[in-house]
């Protein structure tokens, strides 16, 4: 039964945005819509959104996703998207920095500063910073194999910049169970890479009090082609997952629970995606308190960041791409997402021109400002559509969990890894992928540009350019630093991280802080790990 009283007295609490919320005719909204007996935004299962006020008190985090180049390339870019109304960065690394290899690594040539920014050492996140006040800004770094030594290279900016480390404020993805079933982008097996995982969480827990140390994410599962219901249950299982581990690393779940976040696709379906994020409440709330005994209330409240959906792109009259994400972003809205990065029209062909990156972020001010749909709390509840859909997806979640909890013997975590180690979750996805592209081929989906509406305009759209003089000025860069550090204090640090990580009881993230802040580079740190955790490889699926 819903506490009316209490949410009312909750939301009276709440520092509101604005004096009047009305319809553009002057029609009073009330902020939030059902009978007096329903479940209401605020409280328990959450399944309306997290807060009692949502966006009257605070909209969504305008997060525009940036990077490529070297880090003076991309503090430019950070620096346009902040002066257009963005109020958080958000950055993408390039394939060297996510793998964990150094822009003179043999395997990086070609690759550098091409899909996201190279970073190196401490000297280009000092750069790609410059300028910006991190104890003001909120920060995602979008990095997971080496997210602990990106992590670690953040903390010394602040450290050399005098920003007190429990004032900052963002998110590492640091999520590398995702990886081996979707996105690929590992380097050690899946056991010390979730040590990794949990270090960072009891770090962060210690030492950054507003910091959220993993980001556990659905989007990669679904751009690799699953079902909404898989995201859904997939991206919740590794949650649970982090959780055993943190419990068994120590920790109370109340201790970490609370800053524990999600990242979600947005894709085209736009009820079906609504009734995803409020399923997802509604179960992490659930589960929270049922199985893993959390107590306080943050600790049951979900929160998650959206991006909308890079596979649902075309480059084929990519212009229409900007239609499908204002459609992605209204349903990460209308389902009550805390930060919403929106792609741009133009990413099926390249990285983003800075014109595209800005009519993204101009999209999702038109959601803000002129729509209305941020005046009221989950507008869409009380559908007997979208509670359909939202019963549906939690019960086809819940059977998956079973499936997941018996590989394990009932641990989630072992469940998980099981599901790694024998390729379940790749074939499962890679199944899922097959019946859509079956769908797309067969006419029963229709994709406009693509197989249907096919006669519009395909003329060639503009896209950033990155000169590959940008890899010589890297490589010049590093070489710097390499000369005019001290060896002797980068071999010390290393020596003392390679100790550190034979003992699984010790936490690594001071040894990295330490490495990093002695210049040793994203690949030398990761070699010292990889000297005592060793390499995967992904089992074969039939």
């Amino acid at each position: 039964m819903a506490d009316r009283e209490q949410w009312q007295a909750e939301y009276d609490r709440s520092r509101l945005r604005r004096k009047r919320f009305e319809t553009m005719s002057g029609l009073p909204l009330e902020p939030v819509y059902g009978p007096d007996d329903a479940e209401l935004p605020g409280q328990w299962p959450f399944t309306r959104g997290p807060y009692a006020s949502m966006y009257r008190s605070r909209l969504w985090t305008m997060r525009q996703f940036a990077g490529f180049g070297t880090a003076t390339d991309t503090n430019a870019r950070f620096k346009e998207l902040l002066a257009a109304g963005g109020n958080g960065l958000s950055t993408a690394f390039d394939m060297p920095t996510l793998l964990g290899r150094d822009s003179d690594d043999p395997l990086a040539k070609g690759e550098v500063g091409r899909a996201g920014v190279a970073v190196d050492t401490v000297a280009d996140m000092e750069a790609l910073f410059d300028g910006i006040d991190l104890g003001a800004v909120s920060t995602s770094m979008t990095i997971n194999s080496a997210a602990s030594v990106l992590m670690a290279m953040y903390i010394g900016v602040a450290d050399r910049t005098g920003v007190d480390r429990a004032a900052l404020a963002g998110t590492v993805q640091n999520d590398i169970l995702k990886e081996y079933q979707a996105q690929k982008e590992y380097v050690f097996p899946p056991r010390p890479s979730v040590r990794l995982v949990t270090d960072l969480i009891r770090y962060a827990t210690s030492e950054l009090p507003r910091w959220h140390p993993v980001s556990i994410s659905g989007y990669h599962i679904r751009e690799a082609g699953s079902t909404a219901a898989q995201e859904l249950a997939f991206t919740l299982a590794n949650g649970f997952a982090y959780v055993e581990a943190a419990v068994a690393a120590g920790l109370a779940v109340d201790e970490f629970a609370p800053r524990l976040s999600f990242f979600f696709n947005a894709h085209i379906d736009f009820f079906e995606e609504i009734a995803k994020y409020r399923a997802a409440r509604r179960i992490w709330a659930r589960w929270l308190r049922t199985r893993y005994g959390a107590a306080e209330e943050r600790s049951w409240q979900l929160r998650f960041h959206t991006q909308t959906a890079g596979v649902s792109l075309t480059a084929q009259q990519p212009e229409v791409n900007l239609a499908r994400v204002a459609i992605e972003a209204l349903a990460g809205v209308l389902g009550g997402t805390q930060s919403l990065h929106t792609d741009s029209y133009d990413e099926a062909l390249a990285l983003p021109t800075e014109r595209a990156a800005r009519l993204a972020l101009r999209t999702q001010q038109v959601i803000a400002e002129e729509t209305g749909v941020a005046h009221v709390a989950d507008p869409l509840g009380g559908s007997w559509f979208l509670e359909a859909l939202t019963d549906e997806l939690d019960g086809k979640a819940e059977a998956l969990f079973a499936r997941i909890g018996e590989a394990g013997n009932g641990s989630m975590l072992e469940g998980v890894i099981a599901g790694i180690e024998d390729g379940w979750f790749c074939s499962e996805i890679a199944d899922a992928s097959y019946r859509f592209q079956a769908n797309l081929a067969s006419g029963q989906w229709i994709q406009v540009g693509v197989n249907g509406y096919t006669d519009g305009d395909d003329s060639v759209t503009s896209t950033l350019y990155i000169d590959p003089e940008v890899e010589v000025r890297q490589l010049a860069d590093l070489a710097e630093v390499k000369q005019r550090r001290d060896d002797e204090a980068v071999r010390r640090s290393l020596r003392r991280l390679q100790h550190e990580a034979a003992d699984p009881e010790v936490n690594l993230m001071p040894a990295l802080i330490d490495a990093t802040a002695a210049y040793a580079t994203v690949g030398e740190s990761m070699s010292a790990l990889e000297s005592v955790f060793g390499t995967w490889s992904e089992p074969p699926v039939g």
